[in-house]
């Protein structure tokens, strides 16, 4: 099994003329691969696996994750809504709420789902509210990692609560009689080295410790893949091995002996699962610099525009001699640029263009700006049979709400 989805010219001509253009294709195997390797991290038999869905909720694909024993967490009624869809019932779905109103609350409440909550003020509108008396709460254990500073979400970022206010969550739950079932944190995305993800969890395993009700705690995702195949990838030996006696003497000293240990990793399972094709309509040369033109904007893969983020690009072309090009979209703005001053054969126009690791974080971010439909989704079974999973969107569907 490769590392990435790999997709040979002929097949990538045929999937686009089959589908159109631009087109997400995932590979099923890769997806089961990534599933299994979480799955044992650790032995512990409380040990669970969430997988973090807003890097792909495509039904098809959470479904997949799920026969392979995952739950899943949420962070909208929409993900709690696709997640129903794929069969996830209320007790294996958590709703890591972020800033919500109390009417997503009630969403979640009403359909027997776990709320954990961001802060204070969201936990004291819950009791407020008269919500399920169970709930679970985010620590920011003042650890982060990640590849971005808009990914960091441990230490000083808008996300959980901090160590100093856990007196303040014991004083709102004793206010309104809440139980505290539940802590979860996350300190960020895609870390290659697993040093900080592993001081995250002794904070989160002590404070695991001020809370006498607990059924679960989860530790959090993060896990990189390397974006840049000189990468190394992430150590998940090492990482199992690190991780499994951690969680084996808190489980020892923890006086719930059925506690679930839980981990919530998103783009580890689905990023390299998925290529995204697109064609070249333009070849051009601006001020010394070349320019290749194609149908994958930054409305079909945001990354590179948020966060300055790399992606190894295939070109699928007779051309095998190489300059340095600059792969741009087709949207009206001049930061809409995939990849800047790569060594990559010159293409010609019609040529089949392919993003690598698009799976995590790349329809799911998709929009509809400059008023352009959002692609199709195409599921590789492990057969090399491929079958449609989302309808691209139609110039009709954009205008049906239009007066």
């Amino acid at each position: 099994m490769a590392d990435r989805i790999t997709l040979e010219q002929e097949q990538a001509e045929e999937l686009v003329k089959k589908y159109g253009s631009p087109l997400y294709v995932y590979d099923e195997g890769i997806i089961r691969t990534r599933c299994r390797e979480v799955r044992a991290l650790s032995s512990y038999p409380g040990f669970t696996p969430n997988y973090s869905a807003k890097a792909n909720t495509n039904i098809e694909l959470l479904k997949i994750i799920k026969s392979e024993g995952f739950r899943v967490d949420a962070m909208s009624p929409g993900e709690i809504l696709a997640e129903e869809a794929a069969g996830f019932g209320p007790e294996e779905i958590l709703f890591i709420s972020n800033s919500v109103s109390v009417e997503e609350m009630q969403f979640a409440a009403d359909r027997g789902i776990m709320i954990s909550v961001d802060s204070l003020s969201q936990l004291g509108q819950y009791g407020r509210a008269g919500l399920p008396k169970k709930t679970a709460f985010r620590l920011n254990p003042g650890i982060g990692a990640g590849h971005s500073a808009k990914v960091i979400t441990g230490g000083r970022s808008k996300f959980g609560i901090e160590k100093k206010q856990l007196d303040g969550v014991q004083e709102i739950a004793a206010r309104y009689g809440l139980v505290i079932a539940g802590i979860n944190q996350h300190i960020g995305s895609l870390f290659l080295n697993s040093d900080e993800y592993l001081a995250a969890a002794e904070v989160l395993f002590e404070t695991a410790f001020e809370f006498s009700a607990l059924e679960f705690i989860d530790i959090g995702g993060g896990f990189g893949v390397p974006y840049r195949g000189t990468e190394g990838r992430l150590d998940m030996g090492a990482l199992s091995q690190k991780l499994s006696q951690k969680i084996d003497d808190f489980t020892a000293r923890h006086p719930n002996k059925n506690i679930r240990v839980m981990v919530e990793p998103g783009r580890y399972l689905v990023a390299e699962s998925g290529i995204l094709l697109g064609t070249v309509h333009s070849v051009k040369e601006n001020y010394g610099e070349t320019y290749v033109g194609t149908d994958i904007g930054f409305n079909v893969l945001m990354r590179p525009v948020l966060y300055d983020s790399w992606h190894d690009i295939l070109i699928f072309t007779t051309n095998q001699k190489t300059q340095k090009l600059t792969i741009t979209g087709n949207i009206c703005e001049s930061g809409d640029i995939l990849a800047r001053d790569r060594d990559l054969p010159l293409p010609a126009v019609g040529d089949i263009i392919g993003i690598e690791n698009a799976g995590a974080y790349g329809y799911s971010m998709a929009s509809t700006y400059n008023s352009r439909p959002r692609p199709a989704e195409v599921l590789l079974s492990p057969d090399g049979q491929d079958r449609l999973i989302r309808r691209r969107e139609s110039l009709a569907s954009l205008s049906g709400g239009m007066c």
